[in-house]
């Protein structure tokens, strides 16, 4: 059953770090020239031409400063460009790359190209005896392009080469494939892995342990986890923190151990990073899943201590909880608090809300909300229009609903969103209701094209037509050819 599992780390190896073969420092006037390829854009753009006129002109070009760029280049998703500078370093003769500048040209393949490419640059890799022993620390961005696309065949085919060539010797790959395992519900394999880091002598490490708790869960229940938990507290190499308390937490609500949980999350909050504002927000979502709107206002309260900007999904966070135990007085004091700071308006936010209104069948709230949001410069999206349709429909505006329901047909490209069966249906009822045939051929003709049309409505479009005794021959061809796509 698991032939296909048979990867084994041999060796250890210590991470090296490649040394920078430029020795002339950084200064700010070097990084001011070449932040001109920042600046430049377009199909053409050609950084090694921008580089080697740089070089010709006799500035100097120093590896931490390519660095930088690249750097700023992918924070703002110019992933082609950090690519095509990446491939200079690397094409220059005096230059010696670093593991972490091959795993981001393999990154920026992935993310530029797709996998196929990215497989044939590691190949090249580890065919070159120069950059064999770079691609032992960098072949992670391949392999978690595999879990995430849940291609398990090709994770542990790249598994089994690793692990020929003696590269795997750290948690991480393991963990990769744990949570491959985990995401294709083959939770048995999870615990199979655990026992060749075992038998191997690799090393588990936080995330090793928080993963092995979720599949013990499923298998043997809450007992299975706690001993797992308890071989983490015994095991000296790895200290246990807030995440792994919120591992056992999770474990606890989810077998209805919630006085056993909630001591837990109290310990979890303990130790809390007061830099990091991540781990409160977990909490709030553990807090939420034990009906604790208590727990969810104080961690709430407490992560404005940290540092730094509060972001939209963390408000998204606390207001979807604080709208679901039914708090919404302190829902729309925390989304006050939001307006008052937000610069950008995100209508993912103020969606929480609308949504809120809408479903309690309080349309004048909603509608002031969302002049609001346009008021404020807010882009409606579909999500937007689906919830004012919703609440339209409910209070039978249908002509709004009807308006709601194109512009968020507009929104339709490039996104997975489909509206509601029955606010669907009720529009389309409405039009037979009132004999409005017209709209109703084109509102049919609307919902054909995303293959939205189904059976009922047809039929419905029919009886219309029957009705006012027009042909409906376009009506036939319109369910031929979503009965041939189906």
């Amino acid at each position: 059953m698991y032939s296909r599992i048979r990867w084994v780390a041999k060796t250890r190896f210590s991470n090296t770090v490649a040394r920078l073969v430029s020795s002339r420092a950084s200064t700010v006037s070097n990084r001011n020239g070449l932040s001109v390829i920042l600046r430049k854009s377009g199909p053409r753009l050609s950084v090694p031409s921008l580089l080697q006129e740089r070089i010709d002109s006799g500035h100097a070009v120093t590896l931490s400063e390519l660095r930088f760029i690249s750097k700023r280049l992918i924070r703002s998703n110019r992933h082609d460009i950090a690519l095509q500078m990446m491939k200079w370093m690397e094409n220059q003769k005096d230059v010696q790359l670093s593991a972490y500048d091959i795993a981001l040209r393999l990154e920026l393949i992935i993310k530029t190209h797709g996998l196929k490419e990215a497989e044939e640059y590691f190949e090249q890799l580890l065919h070159s005896s120069a950059s064999l022993k770079v691609a032992k620390s960098a072949y992670l961005p391949l392999l978690r392009a595999y879990v995430k696309n849940k291609l398990v065949h090709e994770a542990e085919a790249l598994m089994e080469k690793l692990n020929g060539l003696g590269f795997l010797v750290t948690p991480h790959p393991f963990n990769e494939m744990m949570k491959l395992y985990e995401s294709t519900y083959q939770s048995e394999k999870v615990v199979l892995v655990i026992s060749m880091m075992k038998g191997n002598k690799i090393p588990r490490n936080v995330l090793s342990y928080n993963l092995w708790m979720n599949v013990c869960c499923e298998i043997s229940g809450v007992a299975g986890a706690v001993t797992v938990y308890k071989e983490m507290v015994g095991d000296k190499s790895v200290e246990v923190g807030w995440s792994s308390l919120c591992t056992l937490a999770n474990v606890y609500i989810k077998g209805r151990f919630d006085d056993k949980a909630k001591l837990v999350l109290e310990s979890a909050e303990k130790m809390l990073n007061p830099s990091n504002r991540l781990g409160y927000f977990f909490l709030v979502t553990l807090y939420f899943s034990l009906g604790n709107k208590e727990g969810v206002v104080r961690l709430w309260e407490a992560s404005k201590s940290v540092s730094g900007r509060i972001t939209c999904a963390n408000y998204i966070c606390v207001l979807s909880s604080l709208v679901k135990l039914g708090d919404l007085a302190e829902a729309e004091r925390v989304f006050s608090e939001w307006e008052d700071k937000c610069c950008n308006y995100d209508v993912r936010v103020s969606n929480v809300l609308l949504g809120v209104y809408a479903r309690n069948g309080d349309i004048h709230k909603a509608e002031s909300l969302h002049a609001r949001v346009l008021e404020r410069g807010g882009h409606p999206n579909h999500k937007t229009w689906e919830i004012l349709m919703e609440g339209w429909v409910k209070c039978q505006s249908m002509e709004k609903a009807i308006v709601a329901m194109h512009r968020a047909f507009e929104l339709m490209k490039g996104c997975h969103w489909r509206p509601s069966p029955n606010f669907v249906m009720a529009i389309a009822e409405y039009f037979e209701k009132e004999r409005k045939i017209d709209e109703a051929n084109a509102y049919v003709r609307d919902l054909h094209r995303p293959g939205l049309a189904s059976l009922t409505r047809y039929r419905l479009l029919l009886r219309m037509r029957a009705q006012a005794q027009k042909l409906a021959f376009d009506i036939y061809e319109m369910m031929k050819v979503g009965q041939n796509s189906t």
